[in-house]
């Protein structure tokens, strides 16, 4: 699962970019508690969600020609610039180029060689998320795409990123870690679109999975604070619970409750 080493290839940061910032406040303050701050006003309103008064998340205003409502995956690098040259000889393309942001850091957004958008960050002042794998906070990501084995390829360029893969349900799921891990360092999935019908019309993407204890209590909260549950409840023996969800504004991401551990 996720960790706040800041290892490098790992997601450090996740963002929502959506039309009605104000609107996406009320609704995961209502699913996780959240509160936000918002940064100085020489970001433009860029600002932080909170649990507990650790950063789990940033947020802006994106507006509709700009791009869709959507969470935003962000992965460790050393140089951004480097990463940058990767993507594009691997096959991707850069949506906006390497920036600085202020003295927190560097960034730039990509798309994968499957046309899936990412981002990468280069930690200045800000290392990255101050809770992960914990109630309320990011504890796992998924790519829904049309081409594991590309996409493998893609990112292991890019990243140097490893993976493993293992039986589940009849089928496979292959996960990934990065350059050096093992399996105790796995932080994503790799899913085929052609199996996730629900996915098929707006595409490939990445998708954060934000840890709950209580999933009944959470999707109950969904459809009154003006959000989606796209998948309903799914158990999975000796993992735990999932659900997808989509905020008011459309923005796509999934829940998980993992599974108690075992009494003695």
């Amino acid at each position: 699962m996720l960790n706040n080493r800041y290892v490098v290839g790992a997601p450090t940061w996740v963002d929502l970019g959506t039309p009605d910032l104000e609107g996406a406040h009320a609704f995961y303050r209502a699913l996780f508690g959240w509160e936000f701050q918002s940064g100085d006003a020489q970001f433009g309103g860029y600002g932080m969600y909170q649990a507990d008064g650790k950063t789990v998340a940033g947020a802006m205003t994106v507006t509709a020609d700009q791009a869709p409502p959507a969470w935003t995956i962000y992965f460790k690098t050393t140089d951004a610039d480097a990463t940058a040259k990767a993507v594009e000889q691997a096959g991707g393309s850069t949506v906006y180029e390497v920036m600085d942001v202020g003295d927190l850091g560097r960034m730039a957004v990509f798309s994968d060689a499957q046309g899936v958008g990412f981002a990468a960050w280069q930690p200045g002042t800000n290392k990255g998320l101050d809770l992960v794998d914990a109630p309320n906070s990011m504890c796992w990501t998924e790519l829904y795409t049309p081409d594991i084995k590309a996409a493998q390829e893609f990112y292991g360029s890019v990243f140097g990123w490893g993976s493993t893969t293992q039986a589940f349900e009849g089928g496979s799921y292959t996960m990934v870690h990065p350059a050096g891990g093992t399996e105790n360092d796995m932080f994503g999935g790799l899913w085929p679109l052609s199996e996730a019908p629900e996915e098929a019309e707006a595409g490939p993407y990445w998708t954060p999975y934000f840890q709950v204890t209580d999933m009944d209590a959470v999707l109950a909260k969904v459809a009154p604070a003006g959000g989606t549950v796209r998948v309903p409840r799914m158990d999975l023996a000796g993992v735990g619970s999932f659900a997808k969800l989509a905020d008011p504004s459309g923005a796509r991401f999934a829940l998980m409750q993992p599974e108690a551990p075992s009494a003695g």
